[in-house]
């Protein structure tokens, strides 16, 4: 046991384990790891980083008396959030200024049981070399247009380097959408990896731990050097705006990567054009339907499912296919353990685990793979 850092801790519903001893929480998730997949505990490569402050976004919820996040078991209830001890400081810096401005909103705040009021959601996003705020209002409110004069007078003042309006229905509780603009610099956010530049959406999915982000991105790299793959193919399943594609296409004659979701690949598509790489090409593809892509030679395949995992559909492609070597990368550890029990065909040669989540039960792993 431990004393946490955070005076919300047991009553914030984010956290959940503070009052554990970092190294326990490590132990922990790496017991749950090792009995999801049948693998033996200590070969399991442990990578951690900083405990606290490390978070690069967080969705903190407008309130009458400022902003902050859900009550642990209530979630209509809102705990008032002044610095968030799992944040980066640059993001909590452009908490306490967005407090500031807009603690004087009151009834504007959105009522999650009436279904009423203008200010839902201040999304703040402090990557390494870049930063947004996004205000989310409530599309059905007739007080919109006062509401975003307050934000551009806002955006003349705030360090944030962007600054967007998001408009979503009262009958929803999402923090992004397709109906948004820009007041301030771009919808595009920025960050690097490994000597390679990506941009993303304010609206879309990225790592929310910059730094053990990068040190999964390292290990993938390295696992790859191991093989000889120059007259490979990569083929990046669940490629988002293609991180692990285009890090690692120097060491494959082309990459394919392909992803369903459309401004993923379009981001994807930037950051192919803005890391002059003529060998990669990102697909707008359903992964279930890789066979429509018709490969005919050796594939070298990493998959980055989401949390429910791959389809079967795309798991009998896969075996169809027969790579020699996956690399299976996992935010859900229980879904990990099911997938893998599909693919009798393969070994596990190697098994680290990335606590991208600290004081959560939340951990991120990657799993290496040959076919037998």
């Amino acid at each position: 046991m431990t004393e946490p850092l955070c005076p919300y801790f047991g009553k914030c519903g984010g956290c959940s384990s503070q009052h554990i001893a970092y190294d326990v929480q490590l132990d922990n998730k790496r017991k749950q790891l090792s009995q999801s997949i049948k693998y033996d505990q200590d070969s399991i490569e442990i990578f951690s980083g900083e405990p606290y402050n490390y978070r690069n976004r967080m969705d903190f919820i407008f309130h009458k008396s400022g902003l902050g996040l859900r009550e642990k078991g209530d979630w209509k209830s809102i705990v008032d959030i002044e610095r968030c001890a799992i944040s980066d400081e640059r993001l909590n810096e452009l908490l306490k200024y967005v407090r500031e401005y807009f603690k004087d909103i009151g009834d504007e705040a959105f009522d999650v049981k009436r279904h009423s009021g203008t200010f839902r959601y201040a999304v703040i996003r402090t990557p390494s070399n870049d930063s947004s705020i996004s205000f989310v209002l409530n599309s059905d409110s007739s007080n919109n247009g006062e509401a975003v004069s307050k934000i551009k007078e806002f955006a003349k003042h705030t360090k944030a380097n962007n600054v967007v309006v998001t408009y979503v229905p009262s009958n929803t509780d999402v923090s992004i959408s397709e109906e948004f603009f820009v007041v301030k610099g771009s919808d595009m956010l920025n960050e690097d990896y490994v000597d390679r530049s990506f941009s993303y959406s304010v609206q879309g999915f990225f790592q929310n731990n910059s730094a053990m982000a990068e040190s999964m991105q390292e290990h993938v790299q390295s696992l790859i050097k191991k093989y000889d793959t120059k007259d490979l193919t990569l083929l990046d399943l669940y490629c988002g705006v293609g991180t692990f594609g285009i890090i690692n296409s120097s060491s494959f004659n082309n990459v394919v990567m392909v992803e369903s979701d459309k401004n993923c690949i379009d981001a994807a598509k930037i950051n192919i054009e803005n890391n002059h790489l003529k060998n990669v090409e990102a697909v707008l593809l359903d992964a279930m339907s890789i066979k429509k892509l018709g490969f005919q030679k050796e594939l070298f395949v990493i998959t980055d499912p989401p949390r429910s995992g791959m389809h079967q559909k795309t798991i009998e492609q896969l075996k169809r296919l027969k790579p020699k070597t996956m690399i299976y990368i996992s935010c859900n550890i229980q879904q990990l353990g099911k997938d893998l029990e599909k693919f009798k065909e393969y070994s596990i040669k190697s098994v680290a685990m990335f606590d991208l989540f600290p004081q959560t039960p939340h951990v991120e792993a990657i799993v290496e793979l040959l076919h037998r």
